[in-house]
């Protein structure tokens, strides 16, 4: 299976390697002799990023922006790794999200309470600060120039309160991070793509996630890209079907608000059976206890993060 896809446009897809193969990409946006990485999995992905760069002829002096969407460590574990191996890129990252990666030991402690400590640090490993000077934060509407390629910066609340997505104006195409749920390869049919709401904890916010999404379709964009898994495309339709996905997490958490106890039991069995139904209806190529291998994590995040939104209310 290839590191990388190319998009054209000069957008590369870099997998990883974290989990499973297609499940956590790094984007990387080539302009002339400048480049951008949006996004930087986890520490462990750092190599696969470096031999993207390499069999792709980016030096890392080219490499001006190192941008990440919002600071969960599936997204940002490897920034302060990969910053030091490229001496000229600044680190673009929300203001909400800025001062985790100069000083990460609160990140670390927010994520260890998720994960637990052992689990943590085998996936993650030792966060890696990343110098203040090299930190610029980015405000809602910030324009920024990548060898005259004009990129915009959006906030966009709803899956976490330090989440940006990133139009580019060459192509058109939007990177959203968890902004626009995940759309798994493995699930596509007869090159049909799904999509499916991430509410990983503690910040999802269901009509700050539908503003969002609305937000991002304002731009009609062509091509979207997802951390979890890369492009998708037939916007309208994965959008509307996201918009009534988010509901659905909604309605759920509500269902089981008073179950007490047992509530994160309770809304794990809810997210399994909606996955399931989900796949049913759209007819996913994976079903049954595939799907639902495929699928474990994410419901178990999911769940918490129905917690985490109920604990608000």
């Amino acid at each position: 299976m290839s590191l990388i896809t190319d998009f054209g446009h000069g957008i590369y897809a870099i997998d990883s390697g974290f989990g499973r193969p297609m499940l956590d990409a790094v984007h990387l946006m080539v302009e002339g002799d400048h480049a951008a990485l949006i996004d930087t999995a986890v520490n462990s992905g750092v190599p696969q990023v470096m031999e993207a760069l390499r069999v792709l002829g980016v030096a890392v002096e080219q490499v001006d922006f190192v941008i990440l969407t919002h600071i969960h460590l599936d997204h940002a574990g490897g920034a302060g790794a990969l910053m030091a191996l490229l001496p000229q890129a600044k680190l673009l990252v929300h203001p909400r999200g800025a001062r985790h990666m100069a000083e990460p030991a609160r990140l670390l402690a927010g994520t260890t309470a998720v994960y637990g400590a052992e689990e943590t640090q085998e996936m993650y490993g030792n966060l890696i600060p990343v110098p203040q000077a090299r930190i610029a934060e980015t405000r809602h509407g910030q324009t920024i120039q990548l060898d005259g390629r004009e990129l915009l910066l959006l906030d966009s609340p709803g899956h976490a309160r330090h989440h940006i997505c990133i139009r580019d104006s060459r192509s058109g195409h939007i990177f959203a991070g968890d902004t626009f749920g995940m759309s798994y390869r493995e699930l596509d049919r007869d090159g049909r793509q799904f999509i499916f709401p991430t509410t990983s904890p503690v910040q999802f916010d269901p009509p700050a996630l539908h503003h969002s999404i609305d937000m991002l379709l304002e731009h009609r964009p062509q091509a979207i890209y997802v951390t979890h898994y890369s492009q998708v495309s037939d916007i309208p339709r994965l959008a509307a079907d996201l918009h009534r996905l988010v509901d659905a997490h909604a309605e759920l958490a509500i269902q089981f608000r008073a179950s007490g106890m047992s509530r994160h039991e309770q809304l794990n069995r809810g997210l399994a059976l909606l996955v399931q139904e989900e796949a049913a209806r759209q007819e996913w190529a994976l079903q049954g206890e595939a799907l639902l291998r495929l699928m474990s994590l994410d419901i178990e995040l999911n769940a918490q993060g129905l917690g985490s939104w109920l604990d608000t209310l």
